[in-house]
């Protein structure tokens, strides 16, 4: 169910009940995300610079996690030419049926 069917159920049953109808979705998307800017400009303004470093560096670490799991999966994707899937006890099955143990 998507967010529009579920709109219209809610407000059927808005509807059913005597109740307001629900704000359609997305409504208050902008508003939200206009919230969200202003509480990070409050808060850049309010923190003291040596307490503001810390949430520097989860962003750096999350940076570096993302660029060596990219690089991962790029050598994955290149080392599995063969097509090998790896099965359940290690041993790998290639393209060919034939079971291949430890190949990857």
């Amino acid at each position: 169910m998507n967010a529009g069917q579920q709109h219209l159920l809610d407000t059927y049953r808005a509807a059913q009940r005597g109740e307001a109808a629900p704000p359609a979705p997305g409504t208050h998307t902008v508003r939200t995300a206009r919230e969200i800017q202003q509480w990070y400009r409050f808060r850049a303004v309010v923190t003291a610079p040596a307490d503001r470093l810390p949430s520097r560096l989860p962003s750096r670490l999350r940076r570096a996690v993302r660029s060596a799991a990219a690089c991962l999966l790029r050598r994955g994707a290149t080392e599995r030419v063969d097509g090998a899937a790896e099965g359940v006890d290690g041993a790998a099955e290639g393209v060919d049926g034939v079971v291949r143990s430890g190949a990857m």
